[in-house]
Parts: C-alpha cells; sequence; structure tokens
C-alpha cells in the first residue's frame, strides 16, 4: 500500500514516537545485525574479503567450492547428476543430462507465451502444463507493445541469467532443514541467477505433488509453473507484472548487494515459562499506527505473516500480506528454494532485500503501481537495512479453537522465536530495533486482532523488544489496543499475570462472555478494589478522620506527580518521577504514624492526671474503654499504613502511559 502523505501520518498514530521504537532519531542509525563471516553455521555462497566489507561498484566475486548432489543439498539443474529421460526416434528410452537439454531449448527464438511454454515443456515432458495465466497475460492482459518488450528485451536477459548459473553460483545451497540454526548469504546477482532459473521451470525434482514420490514435499514451490497453471484472475496476472518488472529491473542492471538467511530454532527447555514470567508489560514501549503499511516501516525488523511453507501462495492464487511482499521484493521468494517447511519452534529472518514493485489494493483488488526505487542504504556487510522476519501463525476455525490454552502458549512461543532474534539470552535492557507487525494470523488464517495484539506484546516484552503496531486503516483497533495497554500498565501487569488472565477468560462461564478487552479492565478492577471494612459505630469519628488523612495523603502525591510529570517522557525520567512519589508516600505514612502516636500519648496523660486529681470520680472503666477504642484506632492506623500503597500505584501508575492517550500533533 502506498504510504500516506505525511500530515496524515502524523495524525494516525497514538502511543511513543517511532524513534523509540527504533532506538534511535534515524532509522538509519539504529543497531546493525552482525556482519556476514563464513563459519560452520554460515554458509557465504560469495568471496568476503578480509575487512568483511564488499565493494559498491561490482558485484561480489563467487565462491569456489565442491559441487553437492544429496539430500542436504539443493540440487542444481547445472549438476552432472541431473538426468532426464528422453525417448529417441526408435522408441527407446535414455538418460541424458537435463543441463544441455535447458541450454539447448532456450537458446532457440521465442516469439511469444507459446513458444515460451514449449520450451519450458521440452525439458519437463512429464508434465501437463497448459499455462492459461502465461498466456492470458501476454495476450490479453498487457498491451501489444509491452508484451513484444518483453519478448524481444527482458526475457533474453532472464534466459542470459539463467544459464550463466554454474558460473554464478559455485558453492553448494544447504538446505536449511527442521531444527538447524544456520546462515545462508547470497548476492543479488545470484539471487537473480535463480530466480531465473525458477522463473523457466529448471529446478530438478520439484514438481511432484505426491507425498511418497516427492523429496522435496516438505518444501515450498519454487517453479513457477504453479503460477502460470493458475486460474487467470487479475490479481494472479498483477502478480505477473511485478515479477516481470523484477527481471526488468535486474536485467537492465546488475544488483550489487547481499542478503542473509538464517533459520532459528528454540528447544522447548529454552522457551519461557509464560505462566511464571515477571516482565513488565509497561517496560515495552508502543507505537500504533493506523495509516502506515509495515514495509513503510523502515529501520524496524518487519514481521512476514508467514505460511508454514514459505511465500504461501505467492505462486498460485494467493495475494495477502505474504505474499504482497514477496512479489513487491522478489529476491525474498528464494528463501523458498531451500528453506523447510517451518516447525512451531522455529522462524526465518531475511535481511537485505530490495523492494522494486509499487501496488495498491490487496487480495482481489491487488494491483502493480509502478516502478520503486528503494533508497534503503546498506550496513557495513553490504546487505539493505531490510529485516524481513517470518513467523507462521496456526490457522482457527473458531475463537473457541483459538483460546484455548495450548494454541495460545504455541502462538506465544513461535512470536517468541522469532522476536527475540539477535537479543541477549536475558535481556537486562531493551533490544533495538523494535518490531513492526500487525493483524498476524488474521483474515485467512481467523485469528482475532485484540488477541494477537496481546501476544505479540507479551512475545516482545518477554524479548525486550519495542513495538510498533500497524493496524491498516482500523482506527477502532488503534484505539483500542492502546487503551488497553494502559490498563495493564497502571496496574502493573506482567507477562505472567496477562497469560493468567487470558486463560481465565477461556474458562467457561455461566453468564454471557464480553469480549476480551472489556474482560480484562473489569477483571482488574475487581481485583485491586479494596476489601470492605466493618466499622464499628464506636469508633465512626476515628474511621472518618483516618479517611480524610488518607484523601489529604493521595491528593498531595498526585498534586506533587502531576507538577513533575512532563506530557511525554523516557523511561528514565518516568523511573525518577516514581522514585520522588514513593519518597513523598513515606514521609506522608511517617508523619500519619507519629501524630497517631502523639494524639494517644496525650490523651492518656491527661486521663492519668484526672484521676489522680479526683478521689471520688472513679475513671478505671472509662480508661479501659479508651483502650479498647485507642486499639481500634490503631487497627484503623495500621489499615491507613497500608492504604497509601495502593494509594501510591493508583495516583503513579496512570502516568506511566498518559501520553499513549495523546496523539501526535
Amino acid at each position: 500500500m502506498e504510504s500516506s502523505s505525511s500530515t496524515m501520518a502524523s495524525e494516525s498514530w497514538r502511543g511513543v514516537p517511532i524513534t523509540e521504537i527504533l532506538g534511535a532519531r534515524s532509522p538509519w542509525t539504529t543497531p546493525e545485525f552482525p556482519m556476514v563471516s563464513p563459519s560452520y553455521n554460515h554458509s557465504v555462497l560469495y568471496h568476503v574479503p578480509c575487512n568483511g566489507s564488499i565493494s559498491t561498484d561490482k558485484p561480489p566475486i563467487p565462491q569456489k567450492g565442491q559441487e553437492k548432489w544429496d539430500h542436504d543439498f539443493v540440487r542444481m539443474p547445472f549438476s552432472n547428476k541431473s538426468l532426464y529421460p528422453v525417448i529417441d526416434p526408435n522408441g527407446e528410452t535414455h538418460l541424458k543430462r537435463r543441463w544441455p537439454l535447458i541450454q539447448e531449448a532456450l537458446q532457440k527464438p521465442i516469439r511469444n507465451s507459446h513458444d515460451l511454454g514449449e520450451a519450458i515443456l521440452s525439458y519437463n515432458s512429464r508434465n501437463r502444463w497448459t499455462f492459461p495465466a502465461l498466456h492470458r497475460l501476454f495476450e490479453d492482459y498487457v498491451d501489444e507493445e509491452e508484451s513484444q518488450m518483453f519478448f524481444d528485451v527482458i526475457l533474453p536477459g532472464i534466459i542470459k541469467l539463467a544459464l550463466a548459473l554454474p558460473t554464478l553460483i559455485q558453492s553448494p545451497i544447504p538446505l536449511l532443514r527442521h531444527h538447524k540454526n544456520h546462515s545462508i548469504s547470497l548476492s543479488q546477482q545470484q539471487i537473480a541467477s535463480l530466480l531465473a532459473n525458477a522463473f523457466l521451470c529448471t529446478f530438478p525434482r520439484r514438481n511432484s505433488y505426491k507425498k511418497a514420490s516427492k523429496e522435496y514435499y516438505g518444501y515450498p514451490n519454487i517453479n513457477f509453473s504453479s503460477l502460470y497453471e493458475a486460474t487467470p484472475i487479475d490479481s494472479v496476472l498483477e502478480k505477473l507484472k511485478c515479477i516481470c518488472h523484477y527481471f526488468r529491473r535486474v536485467c537492465s542492471k546488475v544488483p550489487l548487494g547481499v542478503m542473509t538467511f538464517t533459520r532459528r530454532h528454540v528447544p522447548q527447555d529454552r522457551r519461557p515459562r509464560w505462566a511464571a514470567s515477571d516482565r513488565q508489560l509497561a517496560a515495552v514501549p508502543i507505537h500504533v499506527d493506523s495509516a502506515t503499511a509495515i514495509e513503510d516501516a523502515h529501520g524496524l525488523i518487519q514481521l512476514d505473516f508467514a505460511n508454514k511453507y514459505l511465500g504461501g501462495g505467492v505462486l498460485g492464487h494467493g495475494c495477502v500480506q505474504e505474499e504482497i511482499r514477496f512479489v513487491i521484493c522478489p529476491e525474498l521468494m528464494i528463501s523458498m528454494l531451500f528453506t523447510e517447511m517451518l516447525q512451531p519452534d522455529e522462524a526465518l529472518i531475511m535481511i537485505g532485500c530490495e523492494r522494486y514493485s509499487n501496488y495498491s489494493g490487496y487480495g482481489d483488488s491487488f494491483q502493480f503501481s509502478g516502478d520503486h526505487r528503494d533508497e534503503t542504504p546498506s550496513d557495513s556487510s553490504g546487505r539493505r537495512r531490510c529485516a524481513v522476519l517470518a513467523v507462521d501463525a496456526l490457522p482457527f476455525r473458531s475463537q473457541r479453537a483459538e483460546f484455548q490454552p495450548q494454541m495460545i502458549t504455541r502462538e506465544l512461543d513461535k512470536a517468541w522465536v522469532g522476536v527475540s532474534f539477535d537479543t541477549e539470552p536475558d535481556p537486562t535492557s531493551t533490544q533495538y530495533p523494535g518490531i513492526a507487525t500487525g493483524n498476524w494470523g488474521c483474515g485467512a488464517f481467523g485469528g482475532t486482532p485484540r488477541l494477537k495484539a496481546l501476544l505479540q506484546l507479551m512475545a516482545c516484552a518477554q524479548a525486550r523488544r519495542p513495538m510498533a503496531y500497524f493496524t491498516f486503516g482500523d482506527l477502532a483497533l488503534r484505539d483500542d489496543i492502546v487503551d488497553v495497554y494502559n490498563v495493564l500498565s497502571r496496574h502493573n501487569v506482567t507477562v505472567g499475570k496477562l497469560f493468567e488472565y487470558i486463560v481465565q477468560y477461556t474458562q467457561p462461564s455461566e453468564g454471557k462472555r464480553v469480549d476480551l478487552y472489556t474482560y480484562l479492565p473489569q477483571l482488574l478492577l475487581e481485583l485491586n478494589r479494596p476489601p470492605p471494612q466493618t466499622k464499628p459505630e464506636s469508633c465512626s469519628t476515628e474511621i472518618m478522620d483516618t479517611s480524610l488523612e488518607e484523601q489529604m495523603i493521595t491528593s498531595s502525591i498526585e498534586k506533587d506527580f502531576l507538577n513533575d510529570s512532563p506530557d511525554l517522557f523516557s523511561q528514565d525520567e518516568f523511573q525518577q518521577v516514581v522514585t520522588k512519589s514513593e519518597q513523598i508516600t513515606n514521609t506522608a505514612q511517617s508523619m500519619s504514624s507519629k501524630e497517631a502516636e502523639k494524639t494517644s500519648k496525650s490523651l492518656f496523660e491527661t486521663m492519668q492526671e484526672l484521676d489522680e486529681d479526683s478521689s471520688k470520680l472513679n475513671l478505671n472503666n472509662s480508661r479501659n474503654a479508651v483502650k479498647r477504642e485507642s486499639v481500634r484506632a490503631e487497627d484503623v492506623s495500621m489499615d491507613c499504613t497500608d492504604s497509601p500503597k495502593l494509594v501510591k500505584k493508583k495516583a503513579c501508575n496512570p502516568k506511566i502511559t498518559d501520553y499513549f492517550n495523546k496523539k501526535s500533533s
């Protein structure tokens, strides 16, 4: 979606300014990810100079290595072991090397989509593809001039890129398998060559849909045949236009950057115990925006609402958040070549992608809307400072299933594995940059946005990463998230307590169930309501006086707090205000105790004098009565000593997030 104007954007958000989510005043001064460095768990397919910096005026040099043809590496189309059955004129079948067949087919003249289809089928003859979307695109959907431009200029460039694969990829590409913490770094030029081969459907053993016979059954599709075979609806054809535009760009000017793909797995014994977590939700700065798109949140880690098979329906009919991101940044699609289906305790981060296309619409209304020039600067390793984090949510058919405790735990684990990428093992300070996210797992997956917002907040609090939440035009959701966050913060709710409250919300109820964001404030109000006290008639005056004293203490704290509280302050400033309010409360408590002691002492001294001076009056009974009342008064005083602590929270905590109630001016 196109970025909103600056005026609209300035009025669209609530929470802290985006600079507090970045951890810097500019998106490009936020902390970098670790530099690219070859190691046992990081395969780098290009040569890295000793200083770690690559050239900025030419593509990186491919790293030499030994070809691999086994279950642990991508089977490359140019491998000598990539064989294909060919029937000779006598009807006999012979196995021949597939790469020469590909070269021969692609070097023939290709003037239209039917010639292209025949060329692809010549080295995929066992498939019965008809390519309806491919033919519709070039025969009916784009004008004749644009179609001719593709076959005369762009397609020859794609073929040249594809056939250069043996020169550009000289090291084996490892598969990112289940429970494998491993990274792969490639140059953008190498990625372009791999995607050109995917466009021409050359990757072996990637076309079968039968589980028993498909070696790559646990991997996404990578050959573009499935996109060409899709029903030629407008959104499918618009995705093809984005891909063709990408090749127009990389064939006219070779990109010079690099990308890193990292798969992360965290075993169960190292994942958080959510019910026991004491991380404060209020410690996480949040920014909630209804107008900005996630891909426009520069400098933040941008969430990909992923399918467990990376890319989801990008090479099919799908056209929602993940699919759109993959077609406007096609280099992300190369993850589909080597990333096995994500498990519940895994996530993938992709650093360095470039955006090539603008777009409008969503789903069936999606449209390619022209060229995009990505001005994102590069880091010290030559990667664009753009990090896309793939985490897959579970699909739910009903809200009842989504709110089951085991499902909540699964989503929390998944989100945390992702957002805790490159953080300290047990962080004690805020980890920058923050996370740019939104309605993860909602829409087609059936998730509830208000629940998913809280779960992602809990994961970010556990990882100590700030969170920017983008509601995609939903103003009510924006306000609801900020308001419930304010309530949770005022009551010092921890991650563990919120987990407990959400699980409690899922339990059967006799009455009509309210929505989650109504339930939480009601529950907190009930939990924090002081217990009723018995008020004996004989000490009503003392209780009234104590209540008045409590109100005076509260008023004093609130007045001092409000005088020292700015409209918008950082966490450090807030801590200073809290410390000062505690000092005020302690002073008030001390004064109250001393006054009570002084009053009690003076009363008994006076009575003693009267008793001694009067031999006719028996004041013992009255003295005992007064002592009993004094004990009751002391009991009341003890209650009051405790009550300022409650008052302190009520007086101080609203200011933690008072600025969340303000829109940007």
